[in-house]
């Protein structure tokens, strides 16, 4: 087999491609689903792994992306993406296996162990990433970019969907019946991830690569370039700020909704099905709208979303009746599911865009190695954060008294991890003003897009009736800073004649 790019592609090998990406996709999204998120933090849980280790875990896989130098220097010295991509996958996977055979052969090891494993996974997985996207940019025709990516992620997202709720309840099954050691099945949930990457990994060996072109001179100096492209530095300040915020929070779901509320797996999977669910029903709506619109107003939409639901996760167990806070959950994990599915969408979209073709893998990495450290200190910072709240507690009550009749309602309740939910929501709205600053190719006016945009949820109002909502909600955001905004101004203008 020949892994040697072609200078030209034709029509039927680049449709074959595309499909075998899409398989590619389905087997990377079951390594993705069996070996991390939900069933990695409960295995650590398990393992009595502490907050600072939960964190550090969280923060590797973006640590690891400033050795994504070594993927910029392989291209230019081989120009053979697919051969590094492919290559790099397989040294990728493999530590999967090998934490899954531990474990089963073991029964326990040491969180600093997988700690140690899951470094190499992570490693190899950064230096194939730039290579990916670079191929990527390559193959699918531009003015598809957003749709072929949003049917993609649906696809996956659909079956991660059914691959985690069915290992799930294989998890809760062996426990309560006590089948086997609770352990041996995150092993057999590890063994059988690597295995599907790996299958990942032989998909991308069959897909065609077209010649791409390689940058020249100094590598250092070649890195300097997207630094000094000014609208692509504006697009890394707000990508760091905005996954900063994030990642100060988000490790922390899980672990507040196992050790906090009691939760099973099957509901904490259940609930995050919830969320892929309404994420599916959306991306390809996004997708449309980045390709037609911008993807900077989908971001826009989607952000002011996204910090309600973090500011909704301080409110989850205040309630006394348990079905309150399970359909609170619901909503959370439904918002952040649509809020999401568009900023993700949009953000891999337009760093797409905004990437040269000749420089597109050095662009990338720059902007996965800049944003990688501060995805790396979120979540360290987040389990420091939790360790020190875990003594402190901030309640505010309004109590209502009268002869025949008194309530207290909690208007908020934060302790330990609820801090951190705030506290990430409070940096979210600072990372999301940043964005107004980024210029996106073929952008158009945000009054223009949102009037087009109503037009056709007018039109399609069954369809789009949830995206309406958003847009209304983006305006009363926008209008309520404008409004705040000016009446500061005010103030400040009129304190000098008071003073008189």
């Amino acid at each position: 087999m020949s892994w040697r790019p072609e200078p030209i592609l034709t029509e039927k090998q680049v449709n074959r491609a595309m499909k075998l990406v899409i398989a590619d996709g389905l087997a990377s999204e079951a390594m993705i689903a069996l070996t991390s998120g939900t069933f990695l933090v409960a295995m650590l849980v398990l393992l009595d792994a502490n907050n600072f280790q939960i964190g550090l875990l969280a923060g590797l896989p973006t640590f690891t992306n400033i050795f994504q130098l070594l993927s910029v220097w392989l291209v230019r010295r081989f120009n053979n993406r697919r051969a590094i991509v492919v290559i790099s996958s397989f040294l990728a996977r493999t530590p999967l296996l090998i934490i899954g055979v531990l474990i089963l052969f073991l029964k326990s090891i040491p969180v600093e162990t997988i700690v140690f494993i899951l470094f190499f996974h992570y490693f190899f997985g950064s230096v194939a990433g730039p290579c990916w996207n670079a191929w990527m940019k390559d193959l699918i025709p531009e003015k598809a970019l957003g749709a072929y990516f949003s049917k993609r992620t649906s696809y996956t997202q659909l079956f991660n969907i059914v691959l985690g709720l069915l290992a799930a309840f294989v998890v809760d099954y062996t426990k309560n019946h006590r089948i086997t050691a609770e352990v041996n099945v995150y092993a057999c949930l590890f063994i059988v991830g690597g295995i599907a990457g790996i299958m990942s990994a032989l998909f991308l060996s069959n897909t065609a690569e077209p010649m791409g072109r390689v940058t020249t001179g100094n590598i250092l100096t070649v890195l300097q370039r997207p630094l000094r492209d000014r609208n692509f530095r504006k697009l890394l300040v707000f990508n760091s700020a905005w996954v900063f915020a994030l990642n100060i929070a988000t490790p922390f779901f899980v672990v507040f909704m196992m050790k906090k509320m009691g939760l099973s797996i099957s509901w904490i999977i259940g609930l995050g099905i919830a969320s892929q669910i309404c994420s599916i029903l959306t991306v390809r709506m996004w997708g449309r709208f980045a390709d037609n619109y911008s993807n900077k107003t989908v971001i826009g939409i989607c952000a002011p979303l996204y910090m309600l639901c973090l500011i909704g996760w301080c409110y989850v167990g205040i309630y006394t009746r348990e079905y309150l806070n399970i359909l609170l959950l619901f909503v959370i994990h439904a918002g952040m599911g649509v809020s999401n599915a568009g900023i993700n969408l949009s953000l891999t979209n337009i760093s797409l865009k905004l990437s040269p073709a000749d420089e597109s893998v050095v662009y990338l990495s720059t902007k996965n190695i800049i944003t990688a450290l501060f995805s790396f200190i979120a979540p360290l910072i987040g389990g420091y954060m939790a360790d020190y709240f875990s003594s402190r507690s901030l309640s505010i009550d309004a109590q209502w008294k009268s002869p025949d009749w008194q309530k207290v309602i909690h208007l908020l309740d934060l302790h330990e991890f609820k801090f951190l939910f705030l506290i990430a929501a409070g940096l979210a709205f600072i990372a999301a003003e940043l964005l107004i600053t980024v210029k996106e190719t073929g952008e158009v006016a945000k009054n223009v897009v949102r009037r087009m945009m109503r037009t056709s949820i007018k039109s399609n109002l069954k369809e789009y009736f949830l995206i309406g909502q958003l847009i209304d909600l983006h305006d009363a955001f926008r209008n309520l800073l404008r409004r705040r905004t000016e009446k500061v101004a005010e103030v400040e203008n009129d304190q000098p004649v008071n003073s008189s």
